[in-house]
């Protein structure tokens, strides 16, 4: 079939408050994920490998982290002279409204631009899920249906009142949509992959701004509106994906990699495309003793390390024990110290020689070396049998 001129719209401008300390200092969309990647490299490499192009990527919360990370999009190939990435930084109308005060605020200032570019379609992905999904088979549904938007969607095993959650008939329409609804009447959840026609969208943007709404969250004003004025359709997602919105889903994704339960982030023919720095591999010294973990490059080991990722230019002295956790970049833990089921940011230097971390939750240290805040967690469903 002839390829539709689709334009790949990544909203990155979200703060993820409920990762505490983790997004202080930066946007969520560079989170750090499997020790080397950033979260928004999923979202781009899932556009690269589906040959999308076209990428716009709308920003507001502490651009300057993920600006930086994006390198004028040369690692995913869109550093071209014509499409390629274009970065839409945050601003303020004439009309002395602000700053988006949410995902349809943010589609809606940019719908001009939308209009003048006039692609058939608009894929509007968010940037801080895990997960793989070849484009190309949603453009095929959408087509195949003769939908106006059709949204990704995935059965979770977990309470979905924290996620939309999507009825559907037999023949894949959506019927209903409930965001965040306190008693969820299923467990299927859009993913947050939403291909709309583009005419559809403008019409409803338009409409949605006349009726005076405050436009908001688009599970609040937008996709609702698509289900009641349009033909909806859904992708069936049968495969991984996690929303790392939150420090328990955020850790236990990590841990799902280690396990080989979480996505593949090493399937040769769909590489995550990433801007590596350019680090010596790894230091293990004779008195390490490294067990299910993953280490990245740059990084230096001489204790023991059970069951964790650690992140590039980390350093874990003699005497230093680590289990089920996740150090992100250049984190020093010395020696006496025990650290379990933590998340470390950047930075942290986590000394004295004490433990940090209990079984029955994940703790978060912070880039000062500070416990900010922990989270309850079901261990037997995070945890493989041994550990």
């Amino acid at each position: 079939m002839r390829m539709p001129r689709t334009l790949g719209l990544v909203l990155a401008g979200g703060q993820g408050s409920r990762l505490g300390a983790l997004t202080d200092d930066r946007a969520k969309p560079v989170l750090p994920v499997g020790g080397t990647y950033r979260l928004i490299d999923i979202a781009l490499s899932n556009l690269a490998h589906s040959h999308i192009s076209d990428v716009w990527v709308i920003q507001q919360y502490l651009p300057h982290s993920l600006n930086e990370h994006l390198a004028n999009g040369r690692p995913w190939d869109l550093d071209r002279t014509h499409g390629g990435l274009r970065v839409l930084p945050p601003f303020e109308g004439a009309d002395g409204a602000g700053f988006a005060r949410g995902n349809t605020d943010a589609l809606n200032r940019q719908k001009q631009l939308i209009r003048e570019f006039d692609p058939d379609l608009v894929l509007m992905l968010s940037a801080d899920h895990l997960y793989t999904l070849d484009f190309l088979d949603l453009l095929e549904t959408h087509r195949d249906r003769g939908a106006d938007l059709t949204m990704a969607t995935t059965p979770v095993d977990e309470d979905a009142s924290r996620y939309a959650v999507v009825s559907t008939d037999d023949e894949g329409t959506v019927t209903g949509f409930d965001y965040k609804p306190q008693d969820p009447p299923g467990n299927l959840v859009a993913m947050e992959v939403f291909l709309f026609d583009t005419a559809s969208l403008l019409t409803a943007l338009d409409e949605l701004e006349a009726s005076g709404a405050d436009l908001a969250d688009y599970g609040e004003d937008l996709l609702p509106w698509f289900v009641e004025h349009r033909r909806v359709a859904e992708h069936r997602h049968d495969g991984y994906w996690m929303d790392l919105g939150t420090l328990q889903s955020y850790w236990t994704a990590h841990l799902q990699l280690l396990d080989g339960t979480g996505a593949e982030l090493d399937d040769p023919d769909r590489p995550i495309l990433t801007a590596q720095p350019q680090l010596l591999p790894a230091r293990i010294h004779s008195s390490a003793r490294i067990a299910e973990s993953m280490v990245a490059a740059g990084a230096e080991v001489r204790g023991n390390v059970t069951h964790s990722v650690v992140g590039p230019r980390t350093v874990i002295d003699e005497g230093a024990t680590v289990r089920h956790s996740v150090l992100l970049d250049g984190v020093h833990v010395g020696p006496g110290v025990i650290l379990e089921n933590v998340v470390a940011d950047a930075g942290a230097d986590i000394s004295g020689g004490n433990r940090r971390g209990t079984e029955g939750a994940v703790t978060l240290i912070g880039a000062d070396g500070l416990v900010s805040t922990t989270e309850d967690f079901d261990r037997t469903a995070t945890l493989p049998d041994g550990f």
